[in-house]
């Protein structure tokens, strides 16, 4: 290949970021990526905080962020990039289930969400999905927002966990992973009483009685992502 050509190659390649706090999850997904030659990882983040700094000094055409970070949501990192670069696609790929997550990443400013225990061919395909600027979601997900767009009943949540807020599912997810309130405070950046605030509401859309009955709750939930 000439260097002619191999620079033409490299302008006709669409730049992406990984944000993953599991350092293995990013190496893989970085070796199919580049395996592309019209793809290339441009750069990694293990960190929202370090991802923000990131995307605006390589200015990727896309990141593919997980939820779970160092440091912070991977929630929140979404909704902070949609403000400072609205126009930068983004792609969830994450472990957590699509039927609770999805919806919220897309109202974040995600165009697309894709389970990591999904192939890698399904993987690429959300990647140039996303790039060309498209909504990709799975079928199951597809099919409950539309049934929602037309009003349609879905079955009941029996768990409540849909009625929490986004902030409070990730405090739920932290009090199962057994935080303190303390700990969760410095984790989330938030005081103590805001803390607090949020484990009442929790308890109160879960209907649980006391703490027990939270912690209980939070444990078995979190066991099962």
């Amino acid at each position: 290949m000439t260097a002619k050509s191999a620079q033409k190659l490299k302008s006709y390649q669409r730049r992406i970021l990984l944000v993953d706090d599991h350092p293995i999850v990013r190496e893989g997904f970085a070796e199919i990526i580049n395996s592309k030659p019209d793809l290339q990882v441009c750069g990694q983040a293990s960190a929202a905080s370090r991802a923000l700094e990131t995307v605006s000094r390589l200015r990727p055409d896309l990141v593919v962020v997980d939820l779970s970070l160092q440091g912070g949501s991977g929630l929140e990192l979404i909704k902070q990039i949609k403000s400072l670069h609205p126009r930068l696609p983004m792609l969830v790929l994450s472990m957590h289930d699509e039927a609770l997550y999805a919806e919220r990443c897309l109202r974040a400013g995600a165009l697309g969400y894709v389970m990591k225990q999904e192939e890698a061919g399904t993987v690429m395909q959300a990647v140039r999905s996303v790039l060309r600027g498209e909504v990709h979601v799975s079928k199951a997900v597809r099919g409950r927002m539309l049934n929602t767009l037309v009003g349609r009943q879905l079955a009941p949540d029996q768990t409540g966990i849909s009625h929490l807020s986004d902030r409070e599912i990730e405090i739920f997810q932290l009090i199962g992973e057994g935080r303190t309130t303390r700990q969760i405070a410095q984790k989330l950046h938030r005081s103590l009483s805001t803390v607090e605030t949020h484990r009442a509401h929790i308890k109160e859309k879960l209907n649980l009685r006391n703490a027990v009955e939270l912690m209980r709750a939070a444990v078995e939930w979190a066991t099962r992502r």
